[in-house]
């Protein structure tokens, strides 16, 4: 029994019967009649009679120009221009939290509060600055009063005017300490006025607008200033897809190409553009991270899902497009196609196939341009050579 593969091996008896009446009906065998034909025709090729070439359709190879898709699966992370981890601007114990996961703020609304001795601190040398500065001010005016009437002596005025600024440059830098810790701008127009401020407790605020999105503390935590992770804030409106591209697709990609995100969840489809391609390798899995940045109405997307990415490749590419129905496979499952020979008969021909796209493969290796191979009608001709 020869070792190829019969394909109408699993067909109901009918598609045997059907086969078995289309060779008697057309009296042909597919073995070459050497003494009939002089035409010189490999033993393992097949000859169809003119009845039989008409069951089968061939198709002629030509140089096709298409556009790759790119199938790959991805996982989302947060938009990391547009996300931040809020650290607490000062040290302290946690004494109340203000916001839990998935609450929407805007920047500048208050997170959490922290009774905080740096906070305090931050008060009092602001109010010390502030009540210096107003004083040596006030002399330097007064001695430049006086001088003008020779009151006082020259040095004496100018270096009067020497502290009001150096003063004035120390209660600036104690009212920047004081907007770094993101104190209440109302809290400092208090102080600026003398009124004393209520609650001297410590405000972590949100600098971004978003959604709160990790809570890293709790109430009674001890925070170290500038060191203590205590929220995510992130903008949800668009997140990164991380996707993993081999080097055969990496060619055909570009940044700006457009995709298409399946999460697999009822038929949610999100549209995105294709943001950066990294310059790295992964040295693991010899594939390059591409970055997809996706519209996500609803907050649907969720960091760490798994996705499946389409990138539609806006750059051009060539090859030779044989349709799916063309290619067979052998019992060492190698890909081949029934290629017309100059003799009219069919031989097979092993393919390298490459690129699919839609019903058609781009043919690597093993055809050329102007070559003809059987598209409808391949599986009889292979039923033939199996005889």
């Amino acid at each position: 029994m020869s070792r190829l593969l019969n394909p109408f091996s699993t067909a109901p008896a009918s598609a045997f019967a059907a086969v078995a009446i289309l060779i008697i009906a057309t009296g042909c065998s597919p073995k070459t009649d050497t003494k009939a034909n002089t035409t010189s025709v490999t033993a393992s090729n097949v000859t169809l009679t003119a009845a039989q070439r008409q069951s089968v359709q061939l198709y002629p190879v030509a140089p096709v120009k298409f556009h790759k898709t790119i199938d790959t699966t991805g996982s989302v992370d947060f938009d990391n221009d547009q996300a931040t981890s809020v650290l607490a601007p000062f040290g302290g114990p946690v004494s109340r939290l203000l916001v839990s996961p998935g609450d929407h703020v805007n920047a500048g609304d208050p997170l959490a509060e922290v009774d905080s001795p740096d906070f305090a601190a931050a008060i009092s040398a602001y109010r010390k600055a502030l009540a210096t500065a107003i004083t040596t001010r006030r002399v330097a005016d007064f001695d430049k009063d006086l001088i003008a009437h020779n009151g006082i002596a020259q040095r004496e005025a100018e270096q009067a005017q020497t502290d009001a600024a150096n003063a004035e440059a120390d209660r600036d830098a104690a009212l920047q300490a004081l907007v770094s810790l993101n104190v209440d701008p109302q809290a400092i127009k208090d102080l600026q006025a003398g009124k004393p401020v209520t609650h001297p407790g410590g405000i972590i605020r949100s600098p971004i607008a978003g959604t709160v999105v990790e809570k890293l503390i709790t109430p009674g935590q001890l925070l170290a200033a500038g060191a203590t992770p205590c929220f995510t804030v992130a903008d949800l409106s668009k997140v990164w897809v991380m996707t993993q591209v081999f080097g055969a697709d990496l060619a055909a990609i570009s940044t700006g190409d457009a995709a298409e995100v399946e999460t697999g969840i009822a038929t949610n489809h999100f549209t995105g553009t294709v943001d950066n391609i990294s310059a790295l390798v992964n040295p693991d899995t010899r594939a390059v991270l591409v970055r997809v940045v996706v519209n996500n109405p609803g907050d649907f997307l969720k960091k760490q899902m798994y996705v499946h990415v389409q990138i539609q490749a806006h750059q051009e590419s060539t090859g030779l497009l044989v349709p799916v129905s063309a290619i067979l496979r052998d019992d060492e499952n190698l890909a081949f196609v029934y290629l017309v020979q100059p003799d009219g008969s069919f031989a097979r021909q092993h393919v390298t196939l490459g690129y699919r796209t839609g019903d058609q493969y781009d043919i690597a290796e093993g055809l050329h341009p102007g070559d003809q191979v059987v598209v409808d009608g391949a599986i009889f001709v292979q039923f033939l050579q199996n005889q």
